[in-house]
């Protein structure tokens, strides 16, 4: 494709039925395919804005330009048609490196402008701006071409100003944020359960506190995690099952929880949850909520009470992601079909390995490897992010 036989045309006005299609039929007639195309209505003003190249020998400029100006005047349109050679800004598709962001948080002044600024000194040119929810929390997804560039130093500069306007922020590039999610797998303790369950289960033994030092350590990854399950595991011992039980039933969801699970249930999702906890605890919040697929450590029992021991393979950061592996496969999907939502470092591979992969209420050693991070009060922010607006949700 030669850029001598590219021309651009824009076409601004008040909107209005048949307008892309008087415009287009013009340029059809005038001998003109369409090679890229962009049109927006914001607020009833039109604008498009499109890359034709001639397709026969017959072209005639200023019969196009009459034939435009004419529509123009019916239409009351201001079109222009110039040679691309003579168009500052345009990018072809391929030219193009595009990332979605998503911005979520409590709505306050300056948001815009704080984004805009990191990204313009990132030398990231924002393509579109759209608000996807405002009420209870604002979410804005804003369309960027990286021009090429590495997006990790621009990622990072995003992450320490989204932190200082108490904003979360998540980043995808654009072809993974198109492909349809169809798996969604969550952890369970801190992320769908508002709790360390083995924490609240060492309270009943008066080992609380030892266990929930040796938990925090686990979850910086400061010590290995089947390591930190088995030493933790071996404080419970005596703990009876209707303790267990007792426990179960008091265990609180994550603020937005129930309503992101009847949401993705509705749209068809298959939902996941793996836990480095046990699976006493998720088979109750399977059965609660509605997961398709629950997976946690087994304890080991004898005459009721937990022996303080755990039965088989421990369900560690390796393990998560082999299981993700196992769902997809038998789902039929891929990775970039999958989005994978944790807390702590025993969800990094699983995090890591998705199409989108978020950090939720997490500690630093996940969010390195994370597409972007939500904070506790933004749960339901997962909708957000995969383009679902509240007009979406009927609100």
């Amino acid at each position: 494709m030669e850029e001598e036989d590219l021309f651009v045309v824009t076409v601004v006005g008040e909107d209005r039925v048949g307008l892309v299609a008087s415009v287009t039929g013009v340029l059809f007639e005038a001998g003109l395919n369409i090679v890229d195309i962009e049109q927006s209505v914001i607020h009833a003003q039109f604008t498009m804005v499109l890359l034709v190249q001639p397709f026969g020998p017959a072209f005639d400029m200023q019969q196009l330009r009459r034939d435009l100006e004419g529509i123009g005047r019916d239409l009351d349109l201001n079109i222009a048609v110039m040679p691309m050679r003579e168009f500052n800004g345009l990018r072809l598709a391929d030219e193009r490196t595009p990332y979605v962001l998503t911005i979520l948080g409590s709505d306050r002044p300056g948001v815009v402008a704080a984004i805009s600024r990191v990204l313009a000194e990132g030398s990231a040119n924002i393509e579109k701006i759209k608000m996807i929810a405002r009420g209870e929390f604002l979410a804005m997804e804003i369309l960027v071409d990286i021009r090429g560039g590495n997006f990790s130093p621009l990622g990072e500069r995003l992450l320490e100003v989204a932190n200082e306007i108490g904003m979360d922020i998540i980043a995808q590039p654009e072809r993974i944020y198109k492909k349809r999610k169809k798996i969604i797998v969550f952890d369970m303790d801190s992320t769908i359960v508002d709790a360390e369950i083995i924490d609240e289960m060492a309270r009943f033994c008066g080992m609380g506190q030892e266990v929930g030092e040796i938990t925090e350590r686990g979850m910086r990854g400061e010590i290995d995690f089947a390591q930190s399950l088995r030493e933790r595991v071996g404080c419970l011992k005596g703990i009876g099952m209707d303790d267990l039980k007792s426990l179960s039933k008091s265990m609180r969801l994550t603020e937005g929880a129930g309503e992101l699970i009847s949401a993705l249930k509705e749209m068809g999702f298959k939902i996941a949850l793996i836990s480095g906890g046990f699976d006493f605890f998720t088979d109750v919040i399977k059965e609660r909520l509605g997961f398709d697929y629950a997976f946690g450590n087994q304890l080991e029992t004898k005459g009721g009470r937990l022996t303080g021991r755990v039965k088989g393979r421990i369900i560690d950061a390796k393990r998560k992601a082999e299981i993700v592996d196992e769902i997809c496969r038998g789902e039929g999907v891929t990775q970039e079909e999958v989005v994978a939502v944790g807390d702590g470092a025993n969800d990094q591979i699983m995090v890591a390995n998705a199409g989108l992969g978020i950090a939720f209420n997490a500690k630093d050693v996940l969010k390195r490897v994370a597409d972007g991070s939500l904070t506790k009060d933004h749960l339901k922010g997962v909708l957000y992010c995969l383009g679902i607006s509240d007009l979406d949700l009927g609100r």
